[in-house]
């Protein structure tokens, strides 16, 4: 009710609801953010067990009413749910990811640009891995302009870290204020689903299946991915540094651990 009541200020817009999985049968997208409530204190991996019951049921669903569409996951833990729901669904990978760090990078770039005075739009730069604590910032490429931040007169490392340190915590301080995310979430959504149904072949930080990118196979995990209307259509591969590449493969490992726990219980 809340959303259709500003209709008439949002052009070509349309709300439909109900709760019948029929209604997904000529969806395009859809977009999967049905799960518990991140409670206060709890890390997204907490969350593993419950929501991927959930999921199983939703993704049963849909699949009844429509094998065609492209799946999108919002519900946490993302990139454990994301494994999932290809497994569920049978969906080729291309057709099921998440949001990802899609988010986080936003955040990113939001502080970075905040710290160097320039747009957000203007800095190059990526979190990459788990939508999660082992998350990690891919320094070796991030840039404004092409130009390194190192070279820039303001990079100091231990604020660097700082920085990156606000954008992990930074959905455990939102919820712990507010009770949960949802505006700027809700925004990234919007953006990724109007760049898959224009066609757009843009780069979004995404968790997707990963085939041997840089050493790592078989887990979602985020990496920078270019997307259009048939969903992911290919994975950019970074020159991570030494360190980097050790990152990834933790936040590999993490995933392993959480997926065979899920399948075992």
């Amino acid at each position: 009710m809340d959303l259709r009541h500003g209709l008439q200020f949002k052009a070509n817009s349309r709300i439909t609801y109900g709760d019948d999985y029929a209604l997904c049968k000529d969806a395009e997208i859809v977009v999967i953010c049905a799960g518990a409530h991140q409670e206060k204190g709890e890390t997204r991996l907490d969350l593993v067990k419950k929501n991927s019951i959930i999921l199983k049921d939703a993704i049963s669903g849909i699949t009844k009413y429509n094998k065609d569409c492209i799946l999108i996951i919002v519900s946490n833990p993302v990139d454990v749910l994301t494994r999932l729901a290809i497994r569920y669904s049978k969906f080729p990978a291309s057709r099921v990811f998440s949001t990802g760090t899609m988010l986080d990078t936003a955040r990113f770039r939001f502080l970075l640009g905040e710290h160097f005075g320039v747009s957000p739009e203007s800095v190059h730069a990526y979190i990459l891995g788990e939508h999660g604590d082992s998350s990690f910032a891919v320094w070796s490429a991030a840039n404004i302009a092409g130009v390194p931040l190192v070279r820039f007169k303001g990079y100091n490392r231990k604020k660097m870290d700082g920085i990156y340190l606000q954008v992990k915590n930074a959905a455990y301080e939102v919820i712990s204020r507010k009770g949960a995310t949802y505006y700027a979430i809700g925004i990234v959504i919007s953006r990724l689903v109007k760049a898959i149904l224009s066609d757009q072949n843009r780069v979004f930080a995404l968790s997707t299946l990963l085939r041997n990118y840089q050493g790592v196979s078989d887990v979602c995990l985020s990496v920078p991915c270019i997307v259009n209307r048939e969903g992911i259509k290919e994975h950019i591969v970074i020159p991570f540094n030494a360190n980097e590449k050790k990152r990834m493969k933790a936040c590999a490992l993490v995933m392993r651990k959480a997926i065979k726990d899920v399948l075992a219980g």
